[in-house]
């Protein structure tokens, strides 16, 4: 049975930013909402297990460090399944999705460096026998997604990216506690203390000064769109001239409704470098946000192409903090053997 509406939009839309951080943050959020400590500890591991809440973690900036890239292959349809199972696989890729397009098999890939993740993208190439476009991120001009509950569309409010200081070497395993999500446990922080050797104190004081840094974008509860009912969603790609993107990117970020806008490197066969994500319950609801944000940021001249997802094969947290496994990819016989059939 599915968590009633109620306990998500009282545990997820309320908190999917500004968590306390104190030492007993889920006795807080109890307090403020007539509830019991354990009801709500109970709560959000049964938002947990049915798949609305991903972790109670935090978002980092783009430049808060780590690696990240982009990427996209033109896979064979009579091949799809087999090689998106192969890139799900993989332990740095978080996302995996195919898409209404030639390119239709979309993922991101992570790693503790720009190194570990081309290496990592070679060893799907390899593994996969095909080529992928591989689109580094330049600019974020907005990138902190966030759902209210209550619409079709998920125009949450969201910061505006700025420059963030770079998690020390120091700080990187709490940073990888932090990709992880929070114990469901009275005192979480205390526990990630207990874990670094660290004090309560010192791990409360670090997160904070994260978020005033710009380091991390939110610390907060991290929902699953799809099983929330937002599992229309698209991005929008847009060939836009250098001089002028910049721009263009401001002006779709401050569009209610668009969830994610970013500047991409372009690539040989893909000249593209504005992007802007929507989501929504329905295809009509993202067709009319889209259709605002290119009027209001004055984009309609431009070339642009829209990509629907159509199936989602992987949704996991980013792994830029953490040491992926060195053996690259994991595969079964038999999935190689599909794969390279």
């Amino acid at each position: 049975m599915n968590p009633q509406p109620d306990l998500r939009l009282t545990l997820l839309n309320p908190w999917q930013r500004g968590f306390p951080l104190v030492r007993e943050p889920f006795a807080q959020i109890a307090g403020s909402q007539g509830l019991s400590t354990e009801e709500v500890l109970a709560g959000y591991a049964r938002l947990q297990q049915e798949g609305a809440l991903s972790r109670i973690g935090g978002v980092f900036a783009g430049n808060a460090g780590g690696a990240a890239l982009l990427a996209a292959m033109a896979v064979p349809p009579e091949r799809l399944d087999a090689v998106a199972t192969v890139v799900s696989s993989h332990p740095g890729v978080n996302h995996n999705y195919q898409r209404e397009h030639h390119y239709n098999l979309w993922f991101v890939m992570t790693g503790q460096d720009d190194a570990a993740v081309r290496a990592a993208m070679r060893s799907l190439e390899e593994a996969t026998g095909l080529s992928a476009l591989q689109l580094r991120m330049q600019r974020a001009y907005r990138i902190d997604l966030g759902f209210d509950l209550r619409g079709n569309t998920a125009p949450a409010p969201m910061a505006a990216a700025r420059e963030a200081t770079p998690v020390l070497d120091a700080d990187q395993p709490l940073a990888a506690l932090l990709e992880d999500g929070l114990p469901l446990v009275p005192r979480p922080y205390d526990a990630w203390a207990q874990a670094l050797g660290r004090t309560g104190e010192s791990v409360l004081q670090t997160l904070q000064q994260w978020l005033d840094q710009g380091t991390v974008r939110r610390i907060g509860a991290i929902v699953r769109h799809h099983e929330l009912g937002f599992d229309a969603n698209a991005m929008t790609v847009f060939n836009i001239p250098d001089a002028q993107v910049d721009a263009c990117g401001e002006a779709l970020a401050r569009v209610t409704g668009v969830t994610l806008a970013y500047r991409r490197e372009r690539a040989e066969g893909w000249p593209y470098n504005l992007y802007c994500m929507v989501h929504g319950r329905d295809r009509s609801a993202v067709r009319d946000v889209l259709a605002r944000a290119i009027a209001e940021a004055g984009l309609g001249n431009f070339p642009h192409e829209v990509l629907f997802s159509c199936r989602r094969f992987k949704q996991t947290g980013p792994r830029r903090f953490r040491a992926l496994p060195t053996s690259g990819t994991v595969t079964t016989p038999e999935v190689l053997d599909a794969v390279a059939g």
